[in-house]
């Protein structure tokens, strides 16, 4: 479970409080709202025998294929995660909703109680879904990393910060979450004679006004807006909509439940030093790039001096000794697996600001680029399967080896995949494992 049992109740009056203070901002009436905790119902004779009933038709194959979306998939998976698309459905019936809406992530729940409620004598509902907004990092967002979401209590520095590291590749309409908010929050919430500005300097063409979605789009698939413009333009529009929900938590009993729903992570000494010394995979942050420069180092016969897109405003400068084992015309427009947060270091006179992850052997030496996700694009991330949550550092401490110590076992397989500890690395995107092309069994530097 994310939460103990003790922060569920807080919780639950958190999100009822949060909820009324959103709907409250764009003005719809409450005088009908009604919230229903779980355990209101949950916890009776009836619904008991409910999921009892539940369990006896539901098959294995269809529960797996219900929760697929929604419930991490193992390949040894807990008998909770089966079990929860069967408990969603039985909800319609206990809160007797017409009803049921959800992002098009819960549409296989959605199609397994229109199957299985009349199977046990109960109405079929109407399902009614809304596309899924993509994280600020691209992919879908999550509530385990924070830089990938918009919180409604963030304040406006804090907006900043999460929307200068948001992904929005100049032209790239695919994953990018800061064009997806404009579409289904800030246009949809616009008054009739409303538009939505770009705010430049006269010298980069002036402002521009948008009274649709689709023309901001076609923009800036042709590149006539610059990405910082249009993140400083939405971050207007969200610092906007926030103001009058934060306004409402200025209550004082709203901001202690606040704190008390979501506490600080402890500060005591101990626990401090232990969780900040313990290297997890998570601290690593591991992303797709692509090579869009390549040139021999000046000054050092061994070394490419490449800029790599990390679907950041700007490609990165990164040094790499691989002269002697890819021909340069195979290392332009490679995509690659780069350590972005490695302090920066000089290599002789050039700052390098990452490194290419490769697979290598010592006899005979062969070194090779890790192979992207397939599927994957610049700045997607690649996570440990089972670390996936967790932010990682912004940079790994030297001092503390951080680094070389998970180093040790990250490897390539006999399949070669890149793993650590036998863990996948694959992209947190779309679940695709990295891997090499031919060496196996070697260690990943």
């Amino acid at each position: 479970m994310k939460a103990p049992w003790d922060l569920l109740a807080l919780r639950t009056q958190y999100y009822e409080a949060a909820i009324k203070a959103m709907l409250q901002s764009i003005g719809v009436p409450l005088e009908k709202l009604k919230f229903v905790r779980g355990t209101e119902y949950q916890l009776s004779k009836e619904y008991t025998l409910d999921v009892y009933r539940m369990s006896s038709v539901v098959t294995d194959h269809d529960a797996r294929k219900a929760g697929a979306e929604v419930v991490k998939q193992v390949d040894h998976p807990l008998l909770s995660g089966l079990l929860y698309p069967g408990l969603q459905a039985l909800d319609e019936e206990y809160l007797k909703v017409d009803a049921q809406f959800g992002g098009v992530d819960q549409r296989k729940i959605f199609t397994m109680a229109e199957k299985y409620l009349p199977q046990l004598g109960y109405a079929k509902r109407v399902h009614l879904m809304n596309p899924m907004v993509p994280g600020l990092t691209g992919g879908k967002m999550s509530a385990s990393e924070e830089d990938s979401k918009i919180d409604l209590l963030d304040n406006p520095a804090n907006v900043k910060k999460k929307l200068k590291k948001a992904f929005c590749e100049p032209g790239n309409i695919t994953e990018n979450g800061i064009l997806s908010f404009t579409k289904f929050v800030v246009f949809p919430l616009m008054k009739n004679d409303e538009s939505f500005k770009i705010s430049r300097p006269v010298e980069y063409g002036g402002d521009l006004e948008f009274s649709n979605f689709e023309d901001l789009e076609n923009a800036f698939a042709k590149q006539e807006i610059h990405p910082g413009d249009l993140k400083a333009s939405v971050e207007a529009a969200i610092n906007r909509l926030l103001a009058p929900i934060q306004e409402i938590f200025k209550d004082p009993k709203l901001q202690e439940l606040a704190k008390k729903a979501y506490p600080p992570p402890s500060k005591s000494k101990g626990n401090a030093a232990a969780a900040s010394d313990e290297s997890t995979p998570t601290k690593l942050d591991i992303r797709v790039g692509r090579i869009v420069e390549v040139s021999r180092h000046p000054d050092a016969d061994a070394l490419y001096v490449e800029k790599i897109d990390l679907g950041e405003d700007e490609p990165r400068t990164i040094v790499s000794g691989l002269v002697n084992y890819v021909p340069i015309e195979e290392m332009q427009n490679r995509d690659v697996v780069v350590l972005c947060n490695l302090k920066p270091a000089k290599m002789r006179g050039i700052e390098s600001r990452g490194m290419v992850l490769c697979a290598s052997i010592d006899e005979p030496k062969q070194v090779e680029p890790l192979l992207a996700p397939e599927g994957s694009k610049p700045g997607d991330r690649v996570v440990i399967e089972n670390y996936e949550s967790g932010k990682p550092d912004d940079v790994l401490n030297p001092k503390k080896k951080v680094w070389e110590k998970l180093q040790i076992d990250l490897k390539t397989n006999e399949k070669l995949l890149a793993v650590w500890q036998g863990n996948k690395l694959i992209s947190k995107v779309n679940g695709n494992p990295v891997t090499t092309k031919s060496i196996k069994n070697a260690p990943i530097k």
